[in-house]
């Protein structure tokens, strides 16, 4: 049998959030920090609800590198 994610609950309660207040991200960004909070306690790859926050730092960091990388070529 499978593991349950530990990241399920939280991703439960930005669903629910997100349902009340007609989809208005804005008004949910407490869960949504609740859920990273969560995220950030199990490694990579241990949580599959984690993998969309995983995939969103490693496309920041690539553009802060790119960022970095065309400044110094100035």
């Amino acid at each position: 049998m499978p593991q349950k994610d530990p990241c399920q609950k939280q991703a439960c309660e930005i669903q629910k959030c997100l349902q009340a207040n007609n989809y208005m991200e804005s008004k949910c960004q407490t869960v949504i920090q609740e859920l990273r909070k969560c995220c950030a306690q199990y490694p990579q790859g241990r949580s599959v609800i984690c993998s969309g926050f995983e995939r969103e730092e490693k496309e920041k960091l690539a553009l802060k590198s790119d960022s970095n990388c065309s400044s110094a070529r100035r």
